[in-house]
């Protein structure tokens, strides 16, 4: 997409944040997905549903995830943006994509337009990746002993599957496009490297990221967490909402949703299993949805280093900009989660937490144009 966003001047650091906020949020409320298999083995014996039931109820209760989502579309709908991204859009419009910052960029000049091109030789190559992949880790997931689709997911070999996908989709791109002189064969081998370059840079944050996090890991930053702040939420209606903020803490100082789920899941389940079965499923929803929030502001989080690579926008440009969008649906989703325990309805907190969304934007977009009727 980003040469079609190019062409109608989004900035690179907009591209950036519309990835990153439809990755994980997508992923965490997904019930066909590792995410969903993953929660299944946190579940005790003895209770009164399976750790795939649990997951689909706390989809509802989700409200950073799908706040997120809400968010995107509303602020593409009203073509409205505030903070450091509207700097971004401003220049962007200018003709300025970068603002400021590098972008490791391929080489355009190698790569000319071909008049002959369509919609269908983006969509067609998308799409046979993503059946290539989904197909290969389930088929290797049953290969390793899996019985339902779900445990597929939580036991399949995702390298194995990538490779697979990515391979079958080059093949089907060279006998798309080199017979119709779409591409000459030496452009298409020239990709690689330019697809290689573009990302090194990626790579080299992810490796320094993963260091960073080992390292939080010997420290023993997630158990110190848990054992000194985590009691401090057990058995009260402020428990989700102290779960989020934890969750969030957490996972942007770790930069992984993943280890915070893993963590905190054990000690809030356990706590509400046998007593209040609606609690747990909320508490267990706001830890869900607050390690997505956390990995969404977290500069050392894969998915926000991907994300600038994909988008191929300076990496802290993609963080300052997005982190001010990420906090206003932060504070809605920790009152959304007060509402959501005592009134135990996700449509009430859900909708409250849209409510208050619109509300903010509505307000920030009011101010934007009387500073800019200020200037003038």
């Amino acid at each position: 997409m980003r040469p079609l966003t190019d062409k109608y001047g989004v900035s690179r650091a907009k591209l950036a944040y519309i990835i990153d906020s439809t990755a994980a949020p997508i992923c965490i409320i997904a019930p066909i997905s590792s995410w969903a298999a993953a929660i299944n083995s946190y579940v005790p014996d003895g209770s009164s549903m399976t750790g795939f039931q649990m997951f689909v109820s706390t989809i509802p209760y989700n409200l950073y995830a799908i706040l997120t989502i809400f968010m995107v579309f509303l602020i593409t709908g009203m073509g409205f943006d505030f903070g450091l991204m509207k700097i971004h859009e401003d220049n962007a419009a200018k003709g300025d994509l970068l603002t400021s910052g590098t972008s490791s960029t391929a080489d355009e000049a190698a790569f000319p337009e071909s008049p002959d091109g369509s919609v269908l030789d983006l969509l067609i190559p998308v799409l046979v990746l993503i059946a290539g992949v989904v197909g290969a880790m389930i088929y290797t997931g049953f290969q390793g002993g899996a019985s339902n689709l779900v445990e597929a997911f939580a036991n399949c070999d995702a390298e194995i599957a990538l490779i697979f996908g990515t391979s079958v989709t080059i093949v089907l791109m060279a006998i798309m496009y080199l017979p119709r002189r779409l591409m000459t064969f030496r452009s298409f081998m020239a990709s690689f490297l330019e697809g290689a370059k573009i990302m090194l840079p990626a790579m080299l944050i992810l490796a320094f990221a993963w260091t960073l996090k080992g390292m939080g890991d010997q420290l023993g930053l997630a158990e110190y967490v848990s054992t000194t702040i985590g009691h401090v939420a057990s058995g009260s209606i402020l428990t989700p909402a102290i779960m989020f903020a934890i969750a969030a803490v957490l996972a942007f100082a770790t930069g992984t949703s993943y280890g915070t789920f893993a963590i905190l899941l054990p000690i809030v389940i356990p706590m509400f299993a046998a007593a209040d079965e609606k609690m747990m499923i909320i508490s267990a929803a706001s830890i869900l949805s607050g390690g997505v929030c956390g990995d969404h502001l977290s500069p050392i989080s894969d998915t926000t280093i991907m994300s600038s690579a994909g988008a191929q926008s300076d990496h802290m440009n993609h963080v300052r900009t997005q982190i001010q969008y990420a906090l206003v649906v932060c504070v809605v989703s920790v009152i959304g989660y007060l509402i959501a325990a005592i009134t135990r309805t996700w449509v009430i907190s859900l909708a409250a937490g849209a409510v208050m969304i619109w509300v903010v934007l509505m307000v920030l977009k009011k101010r934007v144009r009387l500073e800019a009727a200020g200037r003038r």
